[in-house]
């Protein structure tokens, strides 16, 4: 019985425990009725497919799919602004809840998004604003595996439209408003990118 190139790779290099960060708005007044629901269920989506949630460690979607993550037992990690964890609560007034690890970046936001986007496999964005469209446009250039969460927002239609104006097609980036085929998607889409990257073939 031949041996499975694809679970060997993932079984010698750990990469079952693939990370995927949840990009979205600390203010979510524009996302519309339930966005925060929608938010929640992602996160639980990200647990039960077996990856680890990563966010900006911040309130509003990315907070609400972090409470997903911790209620369906998985394991949830944040990326902060600030240098130290009371910088983070007292000047950056953001919360510690729901993080198994805070890692402080002491970059501020924009470099904070870098660091987020860098440490995980794959970026997926639900209702946002210029920070989501920031992380989006850093993810793309790193040529990460992205996903468009579409719901009652208007950032699935933006970041399709910068897509539409990039004159830069990209096979890595899913769309979809079903939080669990999405999830699916994006994981497949790791799991493919990982095995070109190791050279591995199927045979």
């Amino acid at each position: 019985m031949q041996n499975n190139p694809e679970e060997n790779l993932f079984q010698k290099h750990g990469h079952d425990q693939i990370k995927i960060c949840v990009s979205g708005a600390a203010e979510t007044g524009h996302c519309g009725m339930g966005a925060l629901e929608k938010a929640k269920e992602l996160g639980k989506e990200i647990v039960r497919q077996g990856a680890i949630l990563v966010t900006g460690a911040t309130t509003g979607f990315p907070f609400w799919s972090a409470m997903g993550a911790k209620e369906a037992g998985g394991i949830s990690v944040g990326f902060s602004p600030a240098s130290t964890e009371r910088e983070h609560a007292e000047v950056y007034k953001l919360p510690l809840d729901y993080m198994d690890m805070i890692v402080y970046t002491g970059f501020g936001y924009p470099g904070r998004d870098l660091l987020l986007t860098r440490s995980v496999d794959a970026v997926i964005c639900g209702c946002g604003r210029i920070g989501t469209i920031h992380e989006f446009t850093v993810a793309f250039e790193d040529g990460k595996v992205i996903g468009i969460y579409e719901g009652p927002w208007d950032m699935g239609d933006e970041l399709k439209e910068i897509l539409e104006k990039s004159h830069r097609p990209n096979a890595k980036v899913v769309a979809g408003s079903d939080p669990k085929k999405l999830v699916a998607d994006v994981i497949a889409l790791v799991k493919e990118m990982k095995l070109k990257e190791y050279n591995v073939v199927n045979v």
